[in-house]
């Protein structure tokens, strides 16, 4: 009997420690799962700096690189002193009430959000803790994602600071409070609306892109961007071989930012022991999103290829057709996928040539591309996915996607984004601090503003001509 208890022991300990392995073993695959999706997300940048220079003529081709890797670098510490905390602190609203998951409110975020005090412990090194670092570095990328968004709207004729100031407003403010609300499990457009955008494609995309359209009211159109009788001029970029290679890499950081979404199982934060879910906590697997992201790629490119031939707007379309799908990834079938992202990419050029007569010079399609085509796919998945849990829970007491909500939630996003674009441009403007002066941009702001030139053998770039000469 004692010789069966020993060895009964042994076992017990045996499997105590195979089961400590086995944690050790799921914990480091969370933690490095994360960590990967950082430097797939730095690869969109890459992407919008390849992009949106290649749309610059070559008076103005270092100006745009520094403002977009300016961008990047002041989103990181702004996000880490105060977007953190108010993602944290506010998706009940204000005055900032902890919410039903118990993961939310102020003197939660006080506790793990703040880079100083008790919270350090979350926001620094902490052997003991696995998971906040790469968390933040995920949600920080988001957030230099769409500052990145807004940056190409606006090349060749805004001041530097003005948009570093911009920037810090929509990426560590604005669209913190859209993710709080709306992708948060206590969010109240959640728990109210059942506002349901797995990959973003309002409170990202939408936001960044109207906040944008508020901004290019105030800002204006590029000096010879339209003519006396309203009428618009093409001003094409240095390079388009470069920004159509800018479009594809971030297409290729797209999968980083879609697999920073899933909520992997087995953690302590995690929603389920053994399933991969959404940020809601309803169930996704990696295969699923491989399936309709493909789809959405191609069929954005099958979209816009029908209607334009036009290789700028094929790959737009690319990065349109992944916006439109990428609310409902968790729920769609390839075949639908495929269906809505090719109806975006018919529908790109149109809205942008929409926006265009209107006298908005947006000069990479960014208010199109991530504002209508992120709205469009947030509103198809009411149509699509109705019906379905929007949150994790029992059947019957949880909300449920629909095509109101969606709608609301398209509402509270374009808000969100378009009011502090306007009011904080308004202001810039109001102090001089917004658009940089006439004689400044006709030299080029590499000229003036940057001490170096980008191609200095080549001189400068073709005066402007008509979009269509006949006219």
């Amino acid at each position: 009997m004692e010789q069966q208890l020993a060895e009964l022991a042994a076992k017990v300990a045996e499997l105590e420690a195979a089961s400590a392995v086995a944690a050790v073993t799921n914990t480091m695959f969370a933690e490095t799962f994360y960590y990967l999706t950082i430097p797939l997300m730095i690869i969109i940048h890459a992407g919008f700096l390849a992009y949106e220079m290649g749309a610059s003529r070559l008076k103005n081709v270092l100006s745009s690189g520094v403002k977009n890797i300016l961008a990047f670098a002041f989103m990181i510490p702004t996000f880490y002193f105060f977007g953190w905390w108010v993602y944290w602190g506010f998706p009940t609203g204000l005055p900032g009430a902890p919410g039903p998951a118990g993961i939310s409110g102020v003197e939660y975020a006080n506790a793990i959000a703040w880079g100083w005090g008790e919270s350090a412990q979350y926001m620094g090194p902490n052997i003991a803790d696995q998971a906040s670092g790469v968390f933040f570095g995920a949600f920080a990328l988001f957030a230099a994602t769409t500052a990145s968004i807004m940056s190409g709207a606006v090349i060749e004729r805004i001041q530097t600071v003005g948009f570093v100031i911009l920037a810090v407003v929509l990426g560590s403010f604005a669209w913190v409070v859209a993710a709080a609300w709306g992708w948060h499990a206590d969010g109240w457009l959640v728990t109210q609306w059942g506002v349901h955008d797995f990959g973003a494609a309002g409170l990202v995309h939408a936001v960044a892109g109207f906040f944008a359209l508020g901004v290019l009211i105030n800002l204006g159109p590029r000096i010879g961007k339209f003519n006396a009788d309203g009428s618009a001029n093409h001003i094409p970029g240095h390079n388009l071989p470069l920004t159509v290679t800018g479009l594809m890499l971030i297409i290729v950081g797209f999968w980083g930012f879609l697999m920073a979404c899933v909520i992997v199982p087995g953690e302590a934060w995690s929603w389920s022991a053994s399933t991969p879910t959404t940020i809601y906590g309803t169930p996704i697997t990696l295969s699923a999103l491989s399936f309709n992201i493909l789809m959405g790629i191609s069929g954005g490119i099958i979209g816009s290829w029908v209607l334009t031939r036009d290789p700028f707007w094929m790959m737009s379309g690319a990065l349109a057709g992944i916006i439109s799908v990428a609310s409902g990834l968790d729920i769609y079938y390839p075949a639908l996928a495929f269906i809505i992202a090719f109806s975006a990419g018919i529908l790109l050029k149109p809205c942008a040539d929409f926006l265009e007569n209107r006298g908005i010079d947006d000069a990479v399609g960014a208010v199109t591309v991530h504002g209508t085509i992120g709205l469009y796919g947030l509103i198809m998945l009411g149509i699509w996915g109705s019906g379905f849990p929007a949150l994790q829970g029992e059947a019957g007491s949880v909300p449920t996607i629909s095509l109101m909500g969606q709608i609301v939630g398209a509402v509270v996003f374009f808000l969100i984004g378009f009011v502090p674009g306007y009011v904080v441009s308004l202001v810039l403007k109001m102090l001089g601090m917004l658009r940089i002066p006439q004689g400044a941009e006709e030299a080029g702001m590499d000229l003036v503003k940057v001490p170096a030139r980008g191609y200095p053998e080549w001189g400068d770039d073709a005066p402007v001509t008509p979009a269509h000469p006949a006219e």
